[in-house]
């Protein structure tokens, strides 16, 4: 046990009713926060999660948490916490994640139900929306940029040539003006298999929206269906798309567009979301030492490569992606 340990599980011990059998570790994140499910003598469980000041700031955890459950999403619920030292107590949602659980024979009514309370969050959400950060032009491009400074300059050390940079730049304002053309809607920012959970009712449970964000209408959809850590067939993936289109047109969340200026501006949104990624795992490795997440950078290049080819825009993107290949092989 660490000092922070110590400490969390002291707060625990004063704040749960009754007597407490154990306090294991769960897991950690990208982040810097890390989770422990609490059991209690009686057999039942809650969740305490350490986010250590000042690398994090657990208020906009307890904000978007107070919208979740204001809008009858299931998210986890704040029992208990102490903000100056990073300590929350929650409820606790179980261990079924999307990604250990979607197959073949349960993905489409799991995702149904996803994008059920992704339309409630866009509907019932747009209260909420305007107290978000705004996901501006500035932010977008920020993103991108760590695919060009994390992944071809420090994991696959690409020298870019003229040329390369100009494509690089073509492309990543041509997706950043793509998001930014899109209506505005609450967004969780991180909507994938790995922050839903399956629930006894059906309904997903909601993790990880702390850096949730006034953003374009798209980005929590593909973050869903073009996920970074699960890849579907992309017919299916349009079809899920249509069932979305509906789904939000029953809500009157206005997606600005009709099917197929939506589908497209759904895969531009995926390669901003996926050069973002990119980025963030080669920062994750080289950075903090987190090496898990460097399984999942083919597969996210995979679905630049694809959209690249078929995208005149990123045409020059798509180039340069292949030349990192060939570095990363040498």
């Amino acid at each position: 046990m660490d000092e922070r340990s110590d400490a969390l599980t002291a707060w625990v011990t004063g704040v749960v009713a009754g007597e407490i059998e154990d306090i294991r570790l769960l897991a950690g994140d990208a982040s810097f926060r890390r989770y422990f499910r609490v059991i209690t003598a009686e057999g039942g469980t809650l969740v305490a999660m350490d986010a250590p000041p000042p690398h994090e700031d657990v208020r906009p955890f307890v904000a978007v948490a107070g919208m979740l459950e204001n809008m009858g999403l299931l998210a986890p619920r704040i029992i208990s916490s102490d903000v100056e030292r990073g300590f929350l107590l929650l409820s606790d949602l179980g261990d079924r994640t999307y990604l250990s659980e979607l197959g073949p024979d349960n993905v489409d009514p799991l995702y149904t139900a996803a994008m059920q309370a992704l339309v409630t969050m866009q509907a019932q959400g747009q209260s909420h929306a305007a107290a978000l950060p705004p996901y501006d032009r500035r932010l977008l491009l920020d993103e991108m940029g760590l695919f060009r400074e994390w992944y071809l300059g420090r994991h696959v050390a690409l020298k870019l040539r003229r040329r390369d940079i100009a494509a690089l730049q073509a492309a990543f304002d041509y997706l950043a003006d793509m998001a930014v053309a899109q209506p505005r809607v609450f967004v969780h920012r991180d909507y994938h298999s790995r922050n839903l959970m399956v629930t006894p009712s059906g309904t997903p449970g909601i993790l990880d929206f702390q850096d949730a964000v006034n953003g374009p209408v798209a980005y929590d959809l593909v973050s869903l269906l073009r996920d970074c850590y699960i890849a579907w067939p992309e017919e299916r993936v349009r079809g899920w798309v249509r069932e979305y289109l509906a789904l939000a047109a029953a809500a009157e969340v206005d997606t600005g567009m009709n099917e197929d200026a939506f589908m497209h501006a759904f895969f531009c949104m995926g390669a901003q979301r996926h050069l973002k990624a990119v980025g963030i795992f080669a920062r994750l490795h080289h950075r903090d030492g987190k090496d898990a997440y460097l399984a999942d950078i083919p597969r996210t290049i995979g679905y630049l490569r694809h959209f690249c080819a078929d995208c005149e825009p990123l045409v020059g993107l798509g180039e340069v992606i292949e030349r990192s290949l060939d570095a990363a092989a040498a």
